[in-house]
């Protein structure tokens, strides 16, 4: 159905389109015209802008996409200074997965100013084709520029399934190309399933992590995603690569760009939790700020580093970067240690993949015993103080 759209900077906030609408269905907030449930869209305060700030969005309908014309998937292999994003590999990873048992072809492709390297690498990996787009305007990010790369890409070969990694890079541009082609995009999935008629059921938690959602896209296509990193399993390297790479003319469009490159500056390195092997993490158990110095000390005391659930890091007792959750880092640590964390799914989603769990909470009943390997039912400030002696014993040794 239409509805009625305000452009707030064209708007001068002059009110007359609210003393015009017959349903009283405007409001002025804040010196803005503001539109409430009494909307019956029927254009008059369109008509009565004096500044044109007011249009009338028309939805279109969709007949259904023809879902034998669309087949293969297609992983955005995402690259930085000649060098693959780890995520780019566990998309390839879970696309294989995904592709196994059917006549599925698993395509990927790679953007830069000199992507020869990447594309070679990524044919150790079971790629049947990787395409390049390959010219010194892609040698820095522009959204508007690899959009049209992509969606040349995407328009050309016609998978059903396109998946990216949910980095800085991914976030900015998968919902660009979703608009694009019209059709739907599932963020931050933390599980993918491919259904015999093509339909890819994306499964993440949703409603604050209370649900685990199954969301599918059954009339249009392609079929978006993004996956977090450390959230699929990399293949194994093949020693022996196989597919091959196709070159593809550069659009039009990407020299059309009014984004201009002016200067570039490197980003200080900070605490990667998704890169540490250990880690010892402390939730809303943790009863003061200062008690973080013995979640340290343990970190520090086993040669790994530290972490914290989503209400520490609303505290300030820890930068966000080192929140483990949906709203934070995704992990998967040889071991995680957690200390007064319940293992809300928000948490446990992000974490779950680690390969070895001890979780320390006084309550017996606390969801995160579920995904631990050895769970403590204890006062972390009874385990914890032991745990470290006990290190400081074998340190003496």
């Amino acid at each position: 159905m239409a509805q009625i759209a305000i452009i707030q900077r064209k708007c001068d906030g002059c009110g007359l389109c609210a003393q015009r609408c017959p349903f009283a269905a405007i409001d002025m907030a804040e010196g803005f015209p503001k539109l409430n449930a009494a909307c019956k869209v029927c254009g008059v305060c369109q008509k009565a802008c004096p500044r044109q700030a007011i249009i009338r969005l028309e939805s279109r309908k969709t007949s259904g996409a023809d879902k034998g014309a669309w087949r293969g998937i297609l992983v955005f292999a995402e690259q930085s200074a000649g060098r693959l994003h780890p995520v780019s590999l566990e998309l390839i990873g879970e696309a294989r997965k995904l592709a196994a048992g059917g006549d599925r072809a698993i395509s990927a492709a790679v953007l830069g100013e000199d992507v020869t390297a990447s594309a070679q690498e990524l044919l150790h990996y079971g790629v049947d084709r990787v395409f390049t787009y390959q010219d010194p305007s892609l040698s820095f990010f522009r959204a508007d520029v690899f959009a049209d790369c992509l969606e040349d890409c995407i328009r050309q070969i016609k998978p059903s399934v396109v998946l990216v990694g949910a980095s800085s890079l991914g976030r900015s541009l998968a919902p660009r190309l979703a608009t694009r082609l019209r059709t739907g995009l599932t963020a931050d999935c933390t599980r993918l399933e491919l259904r015999e008629n093509g339909d890819l059921v994306q499964i993440r938690p949703a409603f604050g992590g209370n649900i685990m959602a199954q969301i599918i896209t059954p009339h249009t296509r392609p079929q978006f995603a993004t996956v977090r990193y450390k959230v699929m399993d990399a293949p194994r390297r093949n020693r022996e690569p196989s597919g091959s790479t196709v070159a593809m003319p550069i659009p039009k469009a990407v020299y059309a760009s009014p984004v201009r490159h002016i200067a570039t500056a490197p980003v200080p390195k900070t605490a990667n939790i998704s890169e540490a092997e250990i880690l010892v993490a402390a939730g809303r158990g943790l009863r003061r700020e200062a008690d973080m110095a013995l979640i340290r000390r343990l970190a520090e005391a086993l040669g790994g580093d530290y972490a914290v659930t989503r209400p520490l890091a609303e505290k300030g007792w820890a930068p966000q970067a080192r929140q483990i959750g949906l709203s934070g880092r995704t992990v998967r640590p040889a071991l995680l240690l957690t200390f007064g964390i319940s293992g809300a799914i928000q948490f446990t989603a992000c974490m779950s993949g680690s390969q070895h769990i001890i979780a320390v909470d006084q309550n017996p009943e606390a969801p995160i015993f579920k995904v631990a390997h050895i769970g403590i039912v204890g006062d972390l400030y009874q385990v914890l103080p032991s745990l470290l002696d006990s290190l400081a014993k074998e340190a003496v040794k």
